[in-house]
C-alpha cells in the first residue's frame, strides 16, 4: 500500500486492533463464553476491518485524484467501484 505515513499508520493501527479483537473472540469461544458476548466482539472486529478497508480505498482514491503517480497504474472507474463494493 502506498500513501502518506499518517494514513498508513492509521490503517495499521486499525488492523492491529482488529487482530487483537479477533484473538479475543477466539479465546472467548474456546472458553465457552456467552454467545451474545462473542457476537458483540465479532461485530467489533468486523467494523474495525471495514474501517481499515475504507481508509485504504479512500487513500487510493485521493492518490488517483491528486495524480501522485505512486500507484503503478491509475484505477479505472470500474475498478474503484469494485473496491467499494467488495467492502459492502
Amino acid at each position: 500500500m502506498t500513501g502518506d505515513e499518517e494514513s498508513i499508520t492509521q490503517v495499521l493501527n486499525r488492523l492491529r486492533r482488529a487482530q487483537g479483537q479477533l484473538a479475543g473472540v477466539i479465546s472467548m469461544i474456546e472458553n465457552g463464553r456467552d454467545c451474545k458476548d462473542v457476537v458483540t466482539q465479532l461485530a467489533a472486529v468486523s467494523r474495525a476491518l471495514d474501517r481499515a478497508g475504507f481508509k485504504i480505498v479512500a487513500t487510493g482514491l485521493r492518490e488517483c485524484v491528486a495524480g501522485d503517480g505512486k500507484a503503478s497504474e491509475p484505477l479505472s472507474e470500474d475498478e474503484l467501484e469494485k473496491l467499494f463494493l467488495a467492502l459492502a
